[in-house]
């Protein structure tokens, strides 16, 4: 890797960040990743989503490196098709902290990403699925949530906004679990010590990267530890007032190729 590389490591959020609707990635996205990668530099995928619902999308990449998923939980190889590492959710500590956060503010609307490459996604009552596109299977009641091993939690609440129920969970129950807000209707709970900041960190361990070396792009608050963990953190135009107060660029959107308009500036 050569010393004259801006950042060694391009660290992309996929929703809100380098897709843009129909989990498509530009035509120009896709030439300033291989622009960059043809002068050195690495590319890879930090996102919330689980293993089985980004594979799509790295097949139209034609991705082969380490992908971050799960809100930092996995590591996968795309090349080989393994998990290098998988965090599992202790199921009865999850339900703990739901218990705790209804106790709190009443019903709330619950999902869980199963533990697995060919893990499914399970959706109980009331949910709505914030990517009506992505497989899924419902459920009748949440006992059927706890049935396989999972690695995350997903809520939504019926009358209380995104940031609210953030709030409050991490209020009640943020001593047990990381709370934390990485979509519009996507309030998640995780194991405790787990964040796309651990997850980018292990990832870039196996690829010998150090954080100095890393540039990060995102565009809500999950995305907050990688921007504290890497050199250089930068926002998205639609991205969530709490990212960018605490980045240190703010680009175009992501329909705009925010990612494609930094890059093709550092690796012209």
């Amino acid at each position: 890797m050569t010393s004259a590389l801006p950042y060694a490591l391009i660290a992309t959020d996929l929703d809100g960040t380098l897709l843009r609707a129909g989990d498509t990635v530009s035509a120009r996205s896709c030439a300033a990743l291989a622009t960059a990668r043809a002068a050195g530099a690495r590319h890879i995928v930090v996102t919330g989503r689980p293993v089985p619902q980004i594979r799509h999308v790295l097949d139209d990449l034609g991705y082969s490196g380490l992908a971050v998923c799960g809100q930092g939980a996995q590591v996968y190889d795309a090349a080989r098709g393994v998990l290098l590492h998988s965090v599992a959710m202790d199921r009865g500590l999850a339900e703990v902290a739901l218990g705790k956060i209804e106790a709190e503010i009443g019903e709330v609307y619950v999902a869980v990403n199963q533990e697995g490459l060919d893990a499914e996604m399970l959706v109980g009552p009331g949910y709505r699925m914030p990517h009506p596109h992505l497989p899924m299977v419902r459920v009748r009641g949440r006992g059927e949530l706890w049935a396989s091993p999972i690695n995350k939690v997903l809520l939504q609440h019926p009358r209380l906004d995104d940031d609210e129920l953030t709030r409050v969970a991490r209020s009640v129950v943020g001593d047990l679990v990381n709370v934390t807000m990485a979509g519009e209707h996507t309030v998640e709970l995780q194991p405790p010590g787990v964040d796309k900041a651990t997850g980018l960190a292990r990832a870039a361990s196996v690829l010998e990267v150090a954080a100095e070396s890393t540039i990060a792009f995102g565009d809500m608050p999950n995305d907050i530890p990688m921007f504290a963990w890497a050199a250089h953190g930068v926002a998205m135009a639609n991205a969530h007032r709490e990212l960018v107060a605490v980045a240190d660029e703010i680009t175009l959107s992501n329909e705009a190729d925010g990612i494609a308009a930094v890059l093709e500036r550092l690796f012209p």
